[in-house]
Parts: C-alpha cells; sequence; structure tokens
C-alpha cells in the first residue's frame, strides 16, 4: 500500500513554486513583475524558481517587447497542470 505522503510532489515542497503554480493554476498567464509583487520576492529567488519549473516543463514562458521594455509571460503547462492537481489531492487526502 502506498503511504499519502508519498503521492505528494516534491517539487512543490517550496512555498514559492507553490506560489507560482498556484497563480498560474487561476490565471491565463501571469508576468514576471505580477507574480514578483504578489509572492514579495526578489527578482533572483523567482527567477531560480521559474527556471526549475520550466526545466521539468511545468510552466513556460513568452518573452516580448511592450514598448521598449522587455516582458516575459509565464504560464502552466498541462503536465504542470495534471501534476500541481495530483498535488493538491494527495494534500487534501492527507489533511483528511
Amino acid at each position: 500500500m502506498t503511504s499519502i505522503i508519498s503521492n505528494l510532489n516534491k517539487i512543490f515542497d517550496s512555498r514559492i513554486r507553490l506560489g507560482i503554480m498556484s497563480i498560474l493554476s487561476v490565471n491565463e498567464f501571469a508576468d514576471f513583475n505580477t507574480m514578483k509583487d504578489l509572492l514579495e520576492i526578489t527578482d533572483g529567488n523567482l527567477a531560480s524558481h521559474l527556471k526549475a519549473l520550466e526545466n521539468i516543463d511545468y510552466i513556460q514562458s513568452k518573452k516580448q517587447f511592450i514598448g521598449r521594455k522587455p516582458n516575459t509571460k509565464y504560464e502552466i503547462t498541462e503536465l504542470g497542470r495534471n501534476s500541481f492537481k495530483e498535488h493538491l489531492n494527495a494534500l487534501e487526502k492527507l489533511v483528511n
């Protein structure tokens, strides 16, 4: 029999990654500055967590320019959405 905690996804142990995935799961996309403001973290800290999630294909980025300023938008992938749902379901089973 598999233990309940074995269904938790270790990548979401970080509250920042949990926050990023929460933001992206309820929004079509979010840009870097919006997430930085919502999570109240530094550029470098956010960038490292975004890169980790991008490296495992849980999120994807789209770079563009608004006027002359670069803007990076992030969105959750299907793999990321499914993995996050599985993690949330495991958390729910754990607390019930």
